[in-house]
């Protein structure tokens, strides 16, 4: 943390890139590539923290930190590792269908923790194997890649996940089968159904995304109209890979507007509830935001300055219905780059200055809560988690050069994803 103040705007968020993508290095493992959740001992694998990883790769070659050949030897790595990896309905494979377990064990990939056969993970996975066969265009071991990353996107049967239905599972257990609930509003998935779409083998069937936007909230929220989803990071991650600036399906043809103006929106509806801090939460200001999903405080509920408070732990809080303990992601300011610059980063450097113990390494933690305090400060997550640190990275280098959006805007599996989707207009 020490001298990051100082830094030019350009410096601070490079300083800041390299030290979030170093995370998915730092915590990779030598012979599976795969990448821990979080940098606590003994954590497996999330295959989504591996998705951002496949992502970043490009991001350290064009910046000078890793060369081309390490860059190539890592992703092709984890590309073997998924493509010999056990697909069945055992207990213990690393996937079904194409699809994967969310959480693996770091040395074998096998299935930890009963964990489900996730959707919208597997298609963060697969969005950083394409993003990996967009980048790596040269022969041999780069050809490679490119005939794992087609092998693995076409293997994933979306329509089998739809369970006969006209919507879409949110995942599966051998155990019990599909999960009994599907996706309702607006969320993160929209990167699931364009790859559902997108799919030469198995797309799913056209009324798939009808069925999931008919879900959607269109709201006035402090005097703006905006598709409601109460996360913050349900705004960023299917924009860390696609570049929505113009393009329109129906429902945000209707409407007028995009999902990366909503994004805006959202961000903007974040700062003035944080100045408003209804619950009045401690630090809460236009420049300490970012309710999100994330880790916070698991203690018991307890009376404090006339206020009943009740802590969630790890919990997806949202704005500005809640839930809210008072728990802020600090990552998630400087991830609004390419939405909103100036505000992410008067945020940051606010947060930086007020509160130096969020930040170490260069790292941001997971999640702050200033408002119970733990001896003098506020309560402080323990260790970094990948998504954060993977996400930060990723929007960071969209913000600078565009350059994760420019290698998906040529991806034809992609493309063809969001033309079935009812995408028009922009690059498209």
């Amino acid at each position: 943390m020490d001298g990051l103040r100082f830094l030019s705007d350009e410096a601070l968020v490079t300083r800041l890139q390299r030290a979030a993508f170093s995370y998915l290095v730092d915590y990779a493992d030598e012979e599976t590539g795969l990448v821990a959740d979080t940098s606590r001992p003994g954590s497996p694998c999330s295959i989504a923290v591996v998705g951002f990883a496949l992502s970043c790769y490009p991001v350290a070659v064009e910046n000078g930190w890793m060369s081309r050949a390490e860059a190539a030897a890592r992703t092709l790595k984890v590309l073997r590792f998924f493509s010999l990896s056990a697909q069945s309905e055992a207990s213990d494979a690393t996937g079904y269908k194409g699809f994967y377990y969310h959480f693996l064990d770091m040395k074998t990939g096998k299935r930890v923790w009963q964990c489900e056969l996730s959707l919208v993970d597997s298609a963060l996975l697969i969005a950083g194997i394409l993003v990996a066969a967009g980048y790596f265009d040269g022969g041999d071991e780069e050809s490679e890649i490119r005939d794992h990353a087609d092998a693995l996107y076409r293997r994933v049967d979306w329509c089998w996940a739809q369970n006969g239905t006209a919507g879409l599972s949110q995942g599966w257990k051998p155990e019990c089968g599909f999960l009994h609930y599907g996706w309702e509003g607006y969320n993160e998935a929209l990167i699931l159904y364009v790859l559902g779409f997108g799919s030469p083998t198995f797309p799913l069937t056209s009324e798939c995304y009808e069925t999931w936007s008919l879900t959607y909230q269109w709201e006035n929220l402090m005097d703006r109209n905006v598709l409601y989803s109460g996360p913050l990071f349900t705004h960023l991650f299917s924009h860390a890979w696609i570049d929505f600036r113009g393009i329109r399906d129906d429902f945000m043809r209707e409407k007028n507007s995009d999902y990366f103006e909503n994004t805006k929106r959202t961000i903007a509806i974040h700062r003035d509830y944080g100045e408003r801090n209804p619950h009045e939460f401690e630090g809460y200001s236009r420049d300490f935001w970012g309710v999100t999903a994330g880790d916070g405080p698991s203690v018991p509920a307890l009376r404090q300055n006339g206020r009943d408070r009740r802590f969630y732990g790890y919990m997806s809080r949202g704005v500005p219905y809640g839930p809210d303990d008072g728990t802020i992601s600090p990552w998630a300011m400087l991830a609004t780059l390419p939405f909103a610059p100036d505000a992410a980063l008067s945020g940051t450097r606010h947060l930086l200055e007020t509160y130096p113990q969020v930040c170490t390494r260069d790292r941001f933690s997971s999640g702050f809560n200033p408002t119970l305090r733990c001896g003098s400060e506020g309560w402080l997550s323990e260790g970094w988690y990948g998504l954060d640190q993977g996400l930060l990275a990723m929007t960071i280098e969209n913000h600078r050069t565009g350059l994760i959006w420019d290698i998906i805007r040529r991806c034809g599996y992609v493309r063809d994803g969001l033309a079935r989707a009812g995408f028009k207009g922009g690059w498209l």
